[in-house]
């Protein structure tokens, strides 16, 4: 009986490792190509080695984020409220960098402190900061394993600072006006304390009122939408598609639907992804995230949420056999991948090798193509 568990896992271990590699193996689809050839076929492209990619970020580091971040760890709490003023009423690149403050007050928040008690605790850039603070906080009690992995004292923490997040919204919105951002914050809490279907309709009806198309709010919503949380893949990929057609080429809201079929993937360990993702309307929803894509970098290449769309597509394009849009997307993202799909494999290792796979296989296939293997 003791040796069944570790038979069970070296099994899945071995299947896991079958649904992330079938591609490589000579005969794949596309044609086969010899494992040795794919670091070299990736050099000849110009792609980075495994161990230079960063696997903490999704895109190059911002110089304004950088300097931020060293400015409120030396307890300067002036150039947090110059940096979230700076945003405007650029609701998207605001929740940004409310996101950025909040993430580091988790590490450390005397500098937020000193800010409230500076301007004042109805200020709304520091009711906001705070509200996010407490629910990056309560999430950080919670960890990330699953929640049979997760213990009773964890989820009590989890809850009772997600009660303290959710007056902290409540006081934030108040001050809002017509600034989404605190209302979008409090989408976590919505998953987190389980709010009825009905109750978030009323959140997300004051979201799309200020900004119907703020992506970062999207996608979170998404994440509520689907079954993991507190819908289903039904609601998940009805809100996906709906989002997708009010959005305008440029908008990147194209990415819902790719998201939903993702989510809907990972949850089906039965499926394939070779037969999966080349269903019709699936590479319809490519196509039509590419002309999205171009839109939106013909408009601003230094677009930030260009990587977030991207990183997804080269997988989903890498699935398909279109190896040259695959290529082109991996070039655009390459150097760093904390970014669907590579950040739901865990670890720095794990990320790494499912990104170089499914990279080197599709830089292979090119160089096939061109005569150079």
């Amino acid at each position: 009986m003791s040796h069944i568990l570790p038979i069970a896992l070296i099994l899945f271990a071995i299947y896991s490792w079958y649904r992330t590699r079938k591609k490589s193996a000579p005969g794949g689809a596309g044609g086969s190509v010899r494992n040795r050839d794919l670091p070299k076929a990736a050099a000849e492209l110009g792609f980075l080695p495994g161990e230079r990619l960063d696997t903490d970020r999704a895109y190059a580091p911002d110089p304004r984020i950088t300097a931020v971040k060293e400015a409120v760890r030396g307890g300067d709490w002036k150039a947090a409220e110059q940096f979230l003023a700076e945003a405007g009423r650029d609701w998207q690149e605001r929740d940004r960098r409310s996101s950025v403050l909040a993430s580091e007050a988790v590490k450390d928040d005397s500098w937020l402190l000193a800010w409230r008690a500076e301007r004042s605790e109805d200020d709304p850039d520091v009711a906001l900061v705070l509200a996010e603070s407490l629910i990056y906080l309560a999430w950080e009690v919670r960890g990330s394993s699953t929640a049979k992995h997760t213990t009773r004292e964890q989820f009590d923490g989890f809850h009772r600072i997600l009660d303290q997040a959710r007056a902290a919204c409540a006081h934030a919105q108040a001050l809002a006006g017509d600034d989404p951002c605190p209302f979008i914050v409090e989408i976590p809490l919505a998953k987190g304390l389980g709010y009825p279907h009905e109750r978030f309709e009323e959140i997300w009806a004051e979201i799309v009122r200020r900004d119907p198309h703020h992506l970062a709010a999207h996608t979170s919503a998404l994440q509520y939408w689907c079954k993991k949380w507190r819908g289903s893949h039904e609601l998940a990929e009805s809100f996906a598609r709906s989002a997708a057609e009010k959005g305008a080429p440029g908008q990147l809201l194209s990415l819902l639907p790719l998201e939903a079929y993702f989510e809907y993937e990972i949850q089906h360990d039965e499926l394939g992804q070779d037969e999966f993702y080349k269903r019709p309307e699936i590479v319809a929803a490519v196509d039509a995230a590419l002309v999205d894509v171009a839109a939106a970098a013909a408009a601003n290449p230094d677009d930030w949420r260009l990587a977030q769309i991207r990183h997804l597509l080269a997988s989903l394009l890498f699935w398909q056999d279109r190896y040259e849009a695959a290529v082109e997307q991996f070039r655009l993202v390459d150097g760093y991948i904390d970014a669907v799909p590579w950040a739901y494999r865990g670890g720095r290792d794990a990320k790494i090798e499912a990104y170089v796979q499914q990279r080197d296989y599709s830089a292979a296939q090119v160089v096939k193509a061109r005569g150079g293997i």
